[in-house]
């Protein structure tokens, strides 16, 4: 291969280490080798790059295999000193160009990429340098004039602008979220108090989203001190409420970087200290640590760094030697781009805020969700509701289940009832969906039946598939009108939105109907119109990659193709999204289906790659990808057609995608999204507005669309959406991934 600009290009992982940096390694690797270009590592990251020799090396395809599963970086990471020095600079640029390395994706944080752009800029000084030196010649020089820069941002801190999400940052808050969960259990028992510090530097968003998806009782963030000095007392004031409402245990989260409205430090054992004080009791504190960004990464981070990664290979390869070092990160549910430059600025100018006690400014440059969800934390994290306004009209609002159980559904009652609470409202509680509202199973809620529903999975009100008739509908009416319901708020599958969606098309024949209704999408398999992503799919997909790694590790040993089938009914999701993030050679989807050709060829792929040493094979296949071409029956062709080069094994994991506790990103989208139903509901009520809504995350900010367009957005031929945007941007990075690249 000719040595044109961009022709060898290589990757460094720098600064701390973040779950998903050996995901993102692997796929500008694979991404690179597709796309016909060479692929160098740098170990040790910038240390590396100064000291040259085998620090530098050819990446292949068979050197990122098996390693999304393992944390830290595979080529890791080292602080350099002599990378700071004019000097280690220049020597790095040499051993680059030696190479024929003129193009560079650095995963780190904003010190890294800082650095890598400060590199980039003196490029053209260190050629000339080493041109004069006669360490290189004018050729060479002239062959390399530019040093083209992509950053990707590996940190668990979420503290970088140009993304939404950090590499690395929803790992993090899985550790600190299953900490807190045990804690809770503990706490319970002994009636006792816990602070729980995490890390974030000068951000706050894991203890932010840490206490939203725990149910903690009071949360420090640097971004917004307590607006009080004495905030020990108003501390002590607000756990001793809790006490007399029954609240068995205090959770206190402090962000390491927590600071009071002068600038000074709020540290875990001060905070200790006032509950001690407060309560009469004594207080426990945890510091987490660096177990926060240890272990394997979440399957968030996975895809995170793997669309990233592919993304950072396209835009190295696309840049001109006029452009300026960009950034991939995530907007909006979308990989997009940003001028690297620019946002490692305002990454500094949150910084500078904070030291100027500039509070509010710095809160505003975090964004819209970050403020929204301090709001909401602080709304459900009272002792009881606000008092209602005098004369205000007390409204009755329903909520109840639809379909399937999804974790998260807990989570979202629990927001959408404390909300609706204290807003002055009365909330009832609707056992067994729509089939036990017809029977009348409706409750009141109170403030303190939900209390620990955040992290419980399963769904508590119960939920039925059941969808109304004709028929059955007089029957519904007239217990809506029993209960003197004013708005309904159904969460759930597509049952759910089916039955919602039948009544609101026989509400002028029966004006009980007549009602306010606003759908929220909860189903694992996400399948629903209106949203591009369900409650509950996040938490089937952590199942699914937990237990596959699992099997992985037992297929090494014996040589061995794994089959997995996977839940999804008619969609390919979790399917797609698995695959993605196991590290899957194939996928079969509903979407695509499987022939007959394809498997023939897969099985031939295969088996070349066992003869050539590799250890085992996994493919994902999605529950209903195709009637003929059973899981049993792929398992049974790869193991006849690959005679004795390796055996196979079927396993299909069934139920438990939709068991277990909802993931950090179920409870924080579910309250998301609880919050806005109610704002919807509780507006349109006011408005008169009968038509109906679905909730969803549409480009990634909230939206909402007609219920009456929910059957016209369904796929003609299966039940699932007829715009499938995932698999739009899936599909060609996990053929990037694969065996064929």
């Amino acid at each position: 291969m000719p040595d044109t600009p961009t022709s060898r290009i290589a990757v460094l992982t720098s600064g701390g280490d973040a779950p998903g940096m050996n995901a993102a390694v692997r796929a500008v690797v694979r991404t690179g080798i597709a796309e016909g270009v060479e692929v160098f590592f740098i170990h040790e990251g910038y240390r590396g790059m100064v000291e040259g020799g085998p620090a530098i090396r050819r990446a292949t395809s068979a050197d990122v295999g098996g390693i999304m599963q393992q944390g830290g970086t595979m080529i890791g990471t080292a602080r350099s000193d002599r990378f700071r020095t004019d000097e280690g600079r220049r020597q790095a640029c040499r051993n680059l160009v030696a190479r024929g390395i003129d193009a560079l994706i650095v995963i780190g944080g904003d010190g890294s990429l800082t650095g890598a752009n400060a590199f980039r800029s003196e490029w053209a000084d260190h050629l000339a340098a080493l041109v004069e030196a006669g360490e290189i010649d004018q050729d060479t020089a002239d062959a390399h004039p530019h040093l083209r820069l992509v950053g990707l941002v590996g940190s668990i801190d979420n503290d970088m602008f140009g993304t939404d999400m950090t590499i690395g940052a929803d790992t993090a808050l899985h550790r600190i979220t299953e900490a807190i969960d045990a804690l809770h259990s503990t706490a319970s028992s002994h009636q006792r108090s816990f602070v729980i510090e995490v890390m974030g530097r000068n951000c706050g968003y894991l203890a932010l989203m840490a206490g939203l998806a725990t149910g903690a009782n009071w949360v420090f963030i640097p971004e917004h001190p307590p607006e009080t000095d004495d905030w020990a007392g108003a501390l002590q004031r607000a756990v001793t409420a809790g006490r007399r409402v029954g609240r068995r245990q205090n959770l206190v989260v402090v962000a390491e970087g927590a600071r009071d409205r002068h600038g000074e430090p709020i540290t875990s054992d001060q905070v200790k200290a006032a509950l001690d004080e407060g309560l009469g009791e004594d207080t426990r504190v945890t510091i987490l640590g660096h177990v926060q960004r240890g272990g394997a990464a979440s399957a968030f981070d996975r895809n995170l760094a793997t669309r990233c990664g592919y993304r950072a290979v396209h835009e190295l390869l696309a840049l001109q030697p006029e452009d300026p070092a960009v950034l991939v990160g995530m907007r909006e549910n979308r990989i997009t781009t940003s001028n690297l430059v620019e946002a490692v600025e305002r990454t500094h100018a949150v910084a500078e805020l904070l030291d100027d006690q500039r509070y509010d400014e710095a809160m505003a440059l975090r964004g819209g969700s970050f403020v929204e969800s301090f709001d909401t934390l602080r709304t459900l994290v009272r002792a009881k509701p606000s008092a209602p306004e005098p004369g205000a009209r007390q409204l009755r609002i329903g909520i109840l289940h639809g379909g399937s159980p999804a974790p998260g559904m807990n989570t979202a009652v629990r927001a959408a009832v404390r909300l609706v609470l204290d807003r002055g409202h009365e909330v009832l509680r609707i056992d067994r969906g729509i089939e036990g509202l017809r029977e009348g199973r409706v409750s009141p809620f109170d403030w303190m039946t939900v209390t620990g529903w955040v992290s419980r999975g399963g769904a508590e009100l119960g939920t039925s598939r059941w969808t109304p008739t004709a028929e059955d509908l007089p029957a519904l009416a007239a217990s809506i009108a029993e209960h003197r319901l004013d708005g309904l708020l159904v969460i759930g599958g597509h049952a759910a939105y089916a039955a919602a969606y039948t009544a609101r098309q026989h509400a002028a024949e029966l004006p009980a109907l007549d009602l306010p209704m606003v759908c929220l999408p909860a189903t694992i398999n996400n399948d629903l119109p209106g949203t591009e992503l369900t409650i509950g799919a996040d938490t089937a997909l952590n199942a699914i990659v937990s237990d596959v790694d699992k099997i992985k590790r037992s297929a090494v040993a014996s040589r061995r193709c794994f089959v997995v089938e996977v839940m999804g009914n008619d969609s390919g999701y979790l399917g797609l999204t698995s695959a993605l993030a196991t590290g899957a050679e194939r996928v079969y989807l509903p979407e695509v289906g499987i022939s007959l050709d394809q498997l023939r060829e897969d099985v031939a792929a295969l088996t070349e790659a066992f003869s050539h040493g590799q250890q085992l094979g996994l493919i994902v296949r999605s529950e209903r990808s195709d009637p003929i071409y059973t899981t049993e029956f792929v398992r049974s062709v790869f193991e006849n057609e690959s005679g004795d080069v390796f055996d196979a094994r079927s396993s299909i994991l069934g139920h438990l995608q939709q068991g277990g506790d909802p993931s950090p990103f179920d409870r924080i989208q579910a309250t998301r999204l609880a919050v806005r139903c109610v704002d919807r509901l509780l507006a349109d009520i006011e408005a008169g507005d009968t038509d109906g809504a679905m909730v969803g995350l549409q480009g990634g900010r909230v939206a909402f669309t007609p219920l009456q367009d929910f059957p016209a957005l369904l796929d003609e031929d299966a039940r699932r959406p007829a715009d499938q945007q995932w698999l739009e941007d899936l599909l060609p990075i996990a053929r990037a991934m694969s065996l064929r690249a």
